[in-house]
């Protein structure tokens, strides 16, 4: 299946769910992440700020704040994505197509080896995804390429083979809910 049909057929199911179920499976996911080991030993976190209906993130957010962690957040600036350090929800408001981002262009994270959550529409078991098609996680990680890279998805988001093109980076670990 192509990446456009793909996007569209994953799109659908994302849309349908409620959000009952995005906070519960979102829940689910969380738990799965705090126990492996790149969480636990990273001692900073890049996190996406969810968006529509992909695995929420605040949680995640707030325990990673309270774990004594450091968490930065994406924002893009022109074709560029970079994490700005996030001490607070004040610091965000509205940026690229209306995914929150923070409102200042700085302080610039600058840990090389912070855990990256990294968002997406498809997975495989391998670590290959299919992202929303802007390539900042790609041009942001080419860059940046020592970062552990941990991606949270619905089950029905990790499909048993995707195929990648030579730019794509894979991620380290897939989390589903199933």
């Amino acid at each position: 299946m192509d990446k456009k049909a793909l996007r569209r057929e994953i799109g659908a199911k994302k849309s349908a769910l409620t959000p009952d179920e995005i906070g519960r499976r979102s829940a689910i996911l969380a738990d799965r992440l705090f126990d492996t080991p790149q969480y636990r030993d990273c001692k900073s976190l890049y996190a996406y700020l969810s968006f529509n209906q992909e695995v929420r993130t605040n949680p995640i957010i707030e325990r990673a704040w309270a774990d004594g962690k450091r968490v930065a957040v994406p924002k893009v600036i022109g074709k560029a994505m970079v994490f700005i350090w996030l001490d607070s929800y004040d610091q965000l408001g509205p940026g690229y197509y209306g995914i929150t981002e923070p409102v200042g262009d700085g302080p610039v994270a600058d840990d090389r080896t912070a855990l990256v959550l990294m968002p997406g529409l498809a997975f495989d078991p391998e670590g290959h995804r299919v992202g929303y098609g802007g390539g900042f996680y790609d041009r942001f990680l080419e860059a940046e390429p020592d970062h552990p890279l941990v991606a949270l998805c619905y089950d029905f988001q990790l499909l048993p083979h995707l195929d990648v093109e030579a730019h794509d980076i894979p991620v380290d670990l897939v989390i589903a809910d199933n």
